[in-house]
């Protein structure tokens, strides 16, 4: 596993082993002494994916604690722009925001530590990203930032993105209390 970039601080961006040839793909996306080799003990207590159409955007999400958790996210299917945002008042990036393409072509993965927010706009018709973290999901400490409080440029030109009510109606990252 190569550490392609760090775009905030401990945010990782990691090229996974991947072997190509005739019949297709073979990635490895977590292993857990190469990750350590790159600073990350991530030990998996839960597993989940999410697909979503073209204009999608999921997120600010991030969980506060007792239940805050770190995770790394690929995508298996389609190509995402992946977003996060630190939420570390101690972090010299807090409040920094950072992007990368996650895609089944580039197979690349994303690490993110505790108190980074986390969302991602579809690109292609069908996405699936692959999300391992280490915490299960508590629902008391779901949290989120609104998805355009934080100055990031979406890429949204052509459309409207597609929004839950929840991300709809998440605070704006100057009315947050960070925890972290």
């Amino acid at each position: 596993m190569k550490l392609l970039s760090e775009p905030l601080s401990g945010c990782k961006i990691l090229k996974p082993f991947l072997h190509r040839d005739p019949r297709g793909d073979f990635v490895k996306p977590y292993h857990e002494g190469q990750l350590a080799e790159h600073g990350i003990v991530l030990p998996v207590r839960e597993e989940f994916f999410s697909e979503s159409a073209l204009g999608v955007l999921r997120g600010m999400h991030f969980q506060l604690p007792p239940a805050a958790h770190q995770k790394l996210v690929y995508c298996i299917r389609g190509k995402v722009l992946d977003v996060f945002l630190d939420l570390r008042t101690s972090s010299e990036t807090y409040g920094q925001s950072a992007a990368v393409e996650l895609s089944e072509n580039n197979r690349n993965v994303l690490y993110l530590p505790v108190g980074v927010a986390h969302g991602f706009l579809s690109l292609t018709e069908k996405s699936c990203l692959v999300y391992k973290t280490d915490a299960v999901y508590a629902p008391e400490c779901d949290a989120g930032i609104h998805w355009n409080s934080f100055g990031f440029d979406w890429p949204l030109q052509d459309f409207e993105p597609i929004l839950s009510d929840r991300d709809r109606d998440h605070p704006v990252f100057t009315d947050f209390n960070s925890p972290f």
